[in-house]
């Protein structure tokens, strides 16, 4: 009899813990669903206003004559989400590979809290440094060096701030990535008569492209979205910038700079839904993108 009832507890506890894993997973992907579907219905009021491709491509943004146009702010967006991510993946890629393959232990776990603390850093901090050191620097000595005048506040001060806050996140996991490689396979090149670098070129990064699309597609994700660090240094100047000196005006800056004070203006609260709206479909289809791309390589691996 006791044996039957511990039985019936245990089938029990075994039935709700089933119930209760599902409902996580159902939660994990419901939640970026109910976003879009929230983020969507306060768009419609200005979907319902404005034609899509007039507030994708227009350059008028005149929000209290009713004018929208969110061309400036998706150009802004993908330069400075460009430069960031230019300037990391070699700076990533190459520090990985010589901290994996070329440096001693001692100088891997000496590195590793570095990155962390990096990582956690605060970015309204890398803004704050960005003011201080970047921006002068720009407007100063880089623009100038190459042609250009510039307030220092730009699309490539932006970029440069940027670059910086991603160099933990991606450098961490490119680390974990190349660690993953079996040791067979590099003792099996380098008995071949490869040198190191040949083994790393030929069998390493072969065999880890998959984890570095990967890595550089969160990345990419992660620096579309960023707002405090690149809001302080970018300029925020409504306007097509025609070169990388000049200011820039993302849309998480849009969001960050005009939410809570324009709340009582139907169509502005729902042009920076919008703008949420699309920060969010960019992400998906990067991710997406990303993950497309991963299957395809492992597939042919």
């Amino acid at each position: 009899m006791a044996l039957c009832n511990y039985y019936r507890k245990r089938k029990l506890m075994d039935n709700l813990v089933g119930w209760w894993i599902r409902l996580m997973v159902f939660l994990v992907v419901a939640l970026p669903l109910f976003i879009t579907a929230s983020l969507l219905s306060k768009s419609w009021l200005i979907l319902g206003h404005i034609s899509l491709p007039e507030l994708l491509f227009s350059s008028v943004w005149r929000p209290l004559a009713g004018e929208f146009g969110f061309w400036p702010f998706i150009i802004s967006s993908l330069w400075v989400t460009f430069i960031g991510l230019s300037l990391t993946a070699p700076v990533c890629l190459l520090s990985a590979i010589f901290l994996t393959y070329y440096g001693s232990r001692r100088l891997l776990g000496f590195m590793q809290p570095i990155i962390d603390i990096l990582a956690g850093i605060p970015s309204v901090i890398y803004g704050v440094w960005g003011i201080l050191v970047i921006v002068p620097a720009v407007g100063k000595y880089l623009a100038p060096m190459l042609g250009y005048e510039s307030p220092g506040f730009s699309i490539m001060a932006g970029g440069i701030v940027l670059s910086v806050m991603l160099i933990p996140f991606v450098l961490n996991i490119l680390i974990e990535i190349f660690r993953t490689v079996q040791h067979d396979l590099l003792d099996a090149s380098l008995s071949l008569g490869a040198s190191k670098w040949q083994t790393i070129k030929h069998v390493v990064l072969r065999k880890s492209f998959a984890g570095m699309i990967s890595a550089f597609g969160l990345g990419l994700s992660r620096a579309f979205g960023e707002t405090i660090a690149v809001l302080m240094v970018v300029g925020n100047v409504v306007g097509v910038p025609e070169n990388l000196f000049q200011p820039g005006y993302p849309l998480p800056a849009l969001i960050a700079n005009n939410y809570g004070e324009m709340l009582s203006i139907p169509m502005f609260d729902s042009a920076l839904m919008f703008a949420a709206l699309l920060l969010m479909v960019v992400v998906v289809v990067f991710n997406m993108i990303s993950r497309r791309t991963i299957i395809y390589l492992e597939s042919r691996q």
